[in-house]
């Protein structure tokens, strides 16, 4: 008899516990969604947290990972999914891993994610990305690849958008394309290949005036220039 009370009070604990979670998951799916509703990030971060620790997925990892992502808290996003490159993760999955990596400066673990939304939705937008963080890492072969593939695939409505000033602008996408090129050509040889490089940041231009970056840029190629005749001039003892 003394068993079967014992074994009474713990199913009991038992279907109570399990109440008690699924009260607890029924509240909290009620907060993230009363958060969404009232725009309150932290509240909705919050929520899912809660989620996620009451009823563990991989939808709400992710989705958690994606909101810390979206407010720039790269970090809290990478210590919740991880860096591994992984064949199971989700677009999203791969998606925060990519860019919170690049955000926190991790270019060449960046890039295999990367790589990995490309293989996944080939676009012009994820190939500047690549070219862009290939050229970084003196992948110049890959970065060339990357810059080919988006002047043939940009379309006209495709934008970039600039941050260096203190007012962000956009420039279309095969602009952005063409600068990147201009930087491909100069590191091909740095010494030799100023003029060619400061003839594409030129014709970059014209089709975006506004594009600051390529001021800056030529502004450097020519200075450059002018060291390198400087020191030619020099005469050698």
């Amino acid at each position: 008899m003394k068993k079967i009370f014992v074994l009474f009070l713990l199913m009991s604990g038992f279907m109570l516990s399990a109440q008690t979670n699924s009260e607890l998951v029924k509240h909290f799916e009620a907060y993230y969604k009363q958060m969404k509703a009232q725009g309150d990030v932290q509240g909705i971060v919050n929520g899912m947290t809660h989620l996620n620790l009451l009823a563990p997925s991989e939808a709400r990892k992710d989705t958690l990972a994606y909101l810390y992502m979206s407010e720039n808290q790269y970090i809290q996003a990478l210590n919740t999914i991880g860096v591994d490159r992984l064949a199971t993760d989700s677009d999203i999955a791969v998606e925060v891993k990519a860019v919170s990596l690049k955000a926190v400066k991790q270019p060449k673990m960046a890039i295999g994610h990367f790589e990995e939304m490309f293989k996944r939705n080939p676009n012009a937008l994820i190939a500047y990305e690549l070219a862009e963080l290939n050229l970084q890492t003196q992948n110049l072969t890959e970065a060339e690849k990357h810059i080919n593939y988006g002047l043939a695939n940009s379309k006209d409505d495709m934008k970039k958008a600039f941050y260096e000033t203190q007012n962000p602008y956009e420039v279309p996408l095969r602009s952005a394309f063409m600068y990147l090129n201009a930087l491909k050509v100069y590191n091909d040889d740095p010494k030799l290949n100023i003029d060619a490089a400061v003839d594409i940041l030129d014709a970059t231009l014209k089709t975006a005036p506004n594009f600051n970056l390529i001021q800056l840029s030529k502004t450097e190629l020519l200075r450059q220039k002018q060291a390198l005749q400087a020191q030619a001039a020099q005469p050698k003892n």
